[in-house]
């Protein structure tokens, strides 16, 4: 799990001040918001940074809060990545966006993916072992 530091989550606590009717689920609602934004804060510039190794580009990147998939990638080039990413360890953080923009050359787990993907990240059959461990709720 990823720790959230004071500085953090200064933007949780204005979102958490803002609420006008104090109950569970807009609390987590202010939660969802805030990791959403860190998210997009943290993964954006490691997708462009790995697409730019790569040599691929992507047309758009999308974030959501996905309960079975940590991302995906459409035949169009738009990379969804779920947002409850950013609370697991940047190793496997990388892994995945390496596993979707991979996508773009081969849209299947075909060896040859797969070859790409481990060009990139060296272990990441180990990897793909540990994300499988972890459940997404």
């Amino acid at each position: 799990m990823y720790s959230i530091d004071i500085d953090e989550a200064k933007d949780l606590r204005t979102y958490l001040q803002k609420i006008k009717v104090s109950n569970s689920v807009n609390i987590l609602k202010c939660y969802d918001k805030f990791y959403k934004t860190y998210a997009k804060n943290y993964l954006i510039p490691r997708l462009d940074y790995y697409s730019k190794i790569m040599g691929l580009s992507y047309s758009d990147i999308k974030f959501r809060k996905m309960r079975s998939r940590w991302g995906s990638c459409s035949s169009k080039g738009t990379i969804t990545l779920n947002t409850e990413l950013i609370k697991i360890n940047k190793e496997l953080i990388d892994y995945i966006i390496v596993h979707e923009l991979a996508h773009l050359t081969h849209m299947n787990h075909s060896q040859k993916f797969h070859d790409l993907v481990e060009v990139y990240i060296s272990n990441s059959k180990e990897l793909n072992k540990k994300l499988k461990t972890i459940n997404l709720f």
